[in-house]
């Protein structure tokens, strides 16, 4: 993620309204409902917008906003906007340092009853929220679109993988934490047991571009454990994460459980690091770092999602079409603002006249929308400082030789953030596209000759998040993407089936992040490793009347003798 779009520093900029027109201008002619404005020459079409559909200020109430925001601690105010118009959703409590230290008081006494409730109790209130989500998606879909801009299709990708991880660590917690045997230094003689305990409070600091996934998605396991949450989610898609907090808080979950606080980054973000038993974070790299540095000095754990210069390769015997469309999705979803999506594509050299023409055309034929409703295939940034960046890479990449295949400008005409998705290619070093990541609706294309070229090319980022293969070999893909250096590659899929597959580990290598979410290391993590050893019938020293040498001699025997039982 970049440090323009970072919850560890400031929040996202809010988009500005369009301003008013001239008291003497006429007004503009609305469309008909399921009648889509006009595009501009050469631009791409536009999404009805059906008629009946929402407006935010039927979704965001003045009675749901203090409904939600009811637990958050803090007497100051703020506001989140939508990036659709531009336009105040909400006002929101501000949080200072102290409430901060507050809302870790009260998270700590309640944790310390929560962690006595026995784990299936725990479990079972993570499946009744997978319920409650299912049966009210329409409200939470509503919140993520008003509050990141983002298409119907990707808000409801949040409520999969949430779903998802509330369903497996519902099922399997129990198994992840319940005590373990463990062979002792000398078996029958040493009993060992290795329990699980919670850490205490997590302290979490979500992002603003998946406010439902990164936020409840990445507390699910650290509740289940037994830990207590203070969460600072970004102050523009806090509404969501507060939807969220109320779900999991009439599925059972005890409301001082879950703490959240609002404020600035540079604020807040210290504050919870400073009180924190582990820390969850995702954001830039740079941020990162420095949340990393605070958790140490205190020594306390922490796990880091950060940035990325995702790789997508299409192999020789890729089937074109299918790698095409895999490409839209994979470079295309949520605006490109996700930490997995693709932003490089390497294709060989033999397809890639082919496999151009068709990911052209199927970009160029791309909806862009701003309705709470199907249809729209790509949405809209999410503020002013993210269209300036991806401005920024577009343009400078042009002006230095890059060729325009598709896309490259802003669509005010749909709303103020609105970026048609780009497609450039002759991209090389030192356009700043090339290295730096835009999370944005940009990717570069490059062709390569053979497959150890293009993992070389793939491999040469300090980054290591996500990565594709597309070939119709899969032991080829397979092979391949062994040596790929990120922490989740897709073979013939670009995000979605490795970041879905949640019985499996996802993080990120180098520059992208420490430790996992999902699978045993998601919840695991959440938990410090206790070893209770018990030592019967005899001591592990020279006993029943035994000189030291005696014990030595005796000791050697049994160490050769449990090596010849291949004991481990």
């Amino acid at each position: 993620m970049t440090d323009s779009q970072d919850t560890g520093t400031a929040s996202p900029e809010a988009p500005a309204a369009a301003p008013e027109a001239p008291a003497t201008e006429a007004p503009a002619e609305t469309p008909a409902a399921d009648e889509a404005p006009a595009a501009p020459a050469g631009g791409n079409p536009v999404a009805a917008t059906p008629a009946g559909a929402r407006t935010a200020a039927d979704v965001v109430t003045p009675e749901l906003a203090a409904r939600l925001t009811r637990g958050v601690v803090g007497a100051g105010r703020t506001a989140n906007h939508t990036p659709f118009t531009g336009e105040k959703l909400a006002d929101l409590p501000e949080s200072t340092p102290e409430d901060v230290a507050t809302a870790f008081e009260r998270a700590r006494a309640a944790q310390e009853r929560w962690a006595k409730v026995p784990v299936k109790q725990r479990a079972a209130v993570l499946l009744r929220f997978h319920d409650l989500v299912l049966r009210r998606q329409a409200e939470v879909l509503d919140l993520i679109q008003l509050e990141t801009g983002k298409a119907r299709l990707h808000a409801h990708e949040e409520v999969q993988a949430v779903t998802v991880t509330a369903r497996h660590y519902g099922r399997r917690a129990h198994a992840y934490l319940k005590p373990k045997a463990r062979t002792g230094v000398v078996p029958t003689l040493t009993k060992v047991t290795e329990l699980r305990q919670p850490r205490g409070v997590v302290g979490q600091i979500a992002p603003w571009n998946y406010p439902f996934e990164l936020s409840v998605g990445d507390a699910l396991p650290a509740f289940v454990a037994g830990n207590a949450v203070v969460m600072k989610p970004d102050t523009e898609t806090a509404l969501t994460a507060l939807w969220a907090r109320e779900q999991l808080i009439e599925a059972g979950l005890p409301e001082d459980v879950w703490q959240v606080v609002l404020g600035e980054g540079p604020v807040v973000g210290p504050a919870v690091v400073e009180h924190a038993d582990y820390v969850s974070f995702t954001g830039s790299t740079r941020t990162g770092r420095e949340v990393a540095q605070g958790a140490a000095a205190r020594l306390v754990g922490v796990s880091l999602e950060l940035g990325g210069k995702n790789a997508m390769l299409v192999l020789q015997d890729a089937d074109v079409e299918k790698a095409a469309a895999g490409a839209v999705r994979g470079c295309f979803a949520s605006a490109g603002q996700l930490c997995i999506s693709i932003e490089r594509l390497y294709v060989h050299e033999s397809i890639a006249d082919d496999f151009l023409q068709r990911f052209a055309a199927r970009t160029k034929a791309m909806r862009l929308g701003n309705s709470l409703a199907y249809g729209a295939d790509m949405g809209s940034l999410v503020g002013e400082r993210q269209l300036e960046t991806v401005t920024r890479h577009v343009e400078e990449a042009v002006a230095k030789g890059a060729e325009l295949v598709a896309g490259g400008r802003p669509r005010p005409d749909i709303g103020p953030l609105f970026y048609e998705p780009t497609i450039l290619d002759g991209v090389q070093a030192p356009m700043a596209v090339c290295e730096e990541e835009t999370f944005g609706p940009v990717v570069s294309i490059y062709r390569f000759s053979d497959e150890d070229e293009a993992v070389a090319l793939a491999n040469a980022t300090p980054y290591g998040l996500n990565s594709s293969v597309w070939t119709k070999d899969g032991r080829r893909g397979r092979a391949v993407a062994a040596r790929l250096r990120t922490g989740t590659v897709n073979v013939n899929e670009s995000y979605a089936a490795g970041y879905a597959s949640v019985q499996a580990p996802m993080g990120g290598m180098g520059d992208s992040g420490l430790g996992r979410r999902h699978g045993s290391e998601g919840i695991l993590k959440y938990t410090e490793a206790q070893t209770v050893a018990h030592q019967r019938l005899m001591p592990l020293a020279p006993s029943f009347g035994m000189t030291d040498e005696k014990y030595a001699q005796f000791m050697t025997r049994s160490l050769r003798a449990m090596k010849a039982l291949r004991l481990r």
